[in-house]
């Protein structure tokens, strides 16, 4: 486990400093956009890993570790939109950005140690193609609930579901990374 946390915060640093450096450069204009558009956001996300993995081959060459992180980033956005709701403030400073990206990171990290606790590292054995379609199932399953207005019968809500998203996005990221540091292509 505490190399499984060592991994997991390295991955969260690099996220929040890209996170931050993009809040620098467009403020947080991402405050103007509706859950479902956040949403939608991440299933291209998703659907482009998905596709380049079913391809084997990319034309464009932003890398995957990069959607894989941009997965992270927007579902804290998805996560702090949920926090702060459509009325609050659009313009958040630097500051509070980083305090709330913060607070939510700290949830995410302990629902993953728990779970981690629970599963007994299963995620390991995994292959990362199954990370990336358990990553859709989770969005298509924010689109219906939001397609619900946010009504469930006995299913958790968004916002665990975004939680998810981000933990299988860095399990992703540290078995995309150990793969290639041991000369192991995916």
């Amino acid at each position: 486990m505490d190399q499984t946390l060592r991994q997991y915060d390295e991955i969260i640093a690099k996220c929040k400093a890209l996170f931050l450096k993009k809040h620098q450069d467009y403020s947080s204009s991402w405050r103007i956009l509706r859950l479902s558009s956040i949403t939608d956001q991440l299933y291209i996300k998703a659907k482009r890993i998905r596709s380049i993995e079913e391809k084997g081959v990319q034309q464009v060459h932003d890398p995957i570790d990069g959607e894989f992180m941009g997965l992270i980033n927007y579902s804290i956005i998805a996560l702090i939109q949920l926090e702060l709701g459509e009325d609050g403030p659009i313009e958040l400073s630097r500051d509070q950005v980083e305090t709330l990206y913060d607070e939510n990171v700290a949830i995410v990290r302990t629902l993953m140690r728990q779970k981690n606790h629970d599963y007994g590292e299963v995620w390991r054995e995994m292959r990362v193609s199954s990370m990336t379609d358990l990553i859709l199932t989770k969005l298509l399953r924010i689109k219906q609930i939001e397609d619900n207005k946010g009504s469930t019968l006995v299913s958790e809500g968004a916002g665990p579901n975004y939680m998810d998203i981000i933990n299988y996005a860095i399990f992703a990221l540290i078995k995309l990374d150990e793969t290639t540091t041991s000369g192991i292509t995916n």
